[in-house]
């Protein structure tokens, strides 16, 4: 039997992908700073220059920027060996930088834009922070980085930079006050309003933003996971379920030209669920580590013998 591992260029395609959206992602975050850094004075916006790091907009794409920049070693090593894999780490910090923009986008369109014209929110820099960085880091996350599910846990992860922006505007803002050295209330969030009706408002629309943006990337993880299962049931027909799993095994360590171990548990999930075999889970999963490790060292045998034949 050809040992290729069918789901393979699919994977590569993948990894490219999400290494050309979070570059992409990145370098908008940066023109869009630095040209609100080089911007010293515009009538319509007071805080440019320097003072530009005051605002959550710019703080939560340069967030959403650095988050990006952390997926690409991962996605040039992917693409290097083969084996496509981000840390849970990674993917919780884009996580939590996409919520963070994504607000940044709704709170731009739908009160910002009505309040001072579409035009002014969603031209210069502001093309950029405010509407071009969060719609491709709200494409790069939900389709092109789905590695592995987010659990609902984890939906804190994506309230706490909000949270701490929150602190920092409240203190600046009210405690400390413009006067003393602190901030304007340029969002109007303490003075234009009463305070608890910023808290009541912001808090819920960042929970459903963050639970929205689980729901879409955890579905095209999902579907990921059904057609690599999918493309190996088609590769090997009617074989036994056990088979099947160690040909992935050994497809995937000939393949990816790497010594790191990632069990697809959730692969071979979808291929029990649609077999109608007996095999459990962990069964199957213990059937691929023992493969794999079988397979890498025949395949470390035949490289000690090709090499004392030259």
């Amino acid at each position: 039997m050809d040992i290729r591992d069918p789901s393979f260029e699919k994977t590569m395609t993948q990894d490219l992908l999400a290494l050309i959206s979070a570059v992409t992602v990145a370098v908008c975050v940066c023109v869009g700073v630095v040209m609100n850094l080089t911007t010293l004075y515009d009538v319509d916006f007071d805080n440019m220059g320097i003072r530009t790091f005051c605002m959550f907009t710019v703080n939560s794409n340069i967030f959403e920027g650095i988050a990006m920049l952390m997926a690409l070693p991962y996605t040039i090593d992917g693409l290097r060996k083969g084996h496509y894999h981000l840390p849970n780490w990674c993917v919780k910090l884009m996580f939590s930088s996409t919520t963070a923009v994504t607000l940044t986008f709704l709170v731009s369109l739908f009160i910002l834009s009505p309040v001072k014209g579409f035009r002014l929110i969603f031209s210069g820099s502001r093309f950029f922070l405010h509407g071009v960085c969060p719609i491709l880091a709200i494409l790069t996350f939900t389709i092109f980085i789905c590695d592995h599910f987010i659990t609902v846990k984890e939906i804190i992860w994506a309230l706490i930079p909000v949270f701490l922006y929150a602190v920092v505007y409240f203190v600046m803002v009210v405690v400390i006050g413009e006067e003393r050295g602190g901030w304007n209330d340029f969002y109007g969030f303490a003075t234009r309003v009463p305070l608890w009706v910023s808290i009541i408002v912001i808090t819920p629309l960042t929970f459903g933003i963050a639970a929205l943006l689980r729901l879409c990337h955890n579905k095209c993880c999902l579907r990921r996971r059904q057609q690599d299962a999918a493309l190996y049931r088609e590769a090997l027909g009617k074989a036994d379920i056990r088979d099947i799993v160690k040909y992935m095994a050994r497809a995937r360590r000939r393949e990816s030209n790497t010594a790191d171990i990632v069990v697809p548990a959730r692969t071979i999930w979808h291929l029990v669920e649609n077999s109608g075999s007996d095999m459990s889970l962990s069964e199957g999963c213990k059937i691929y580590l023992d493969t794999f490790l079988e397979t890498g060292a025949v395949l470390e045998q035949v490289s000690n013998i090709e090499a004392h034949q030259v």
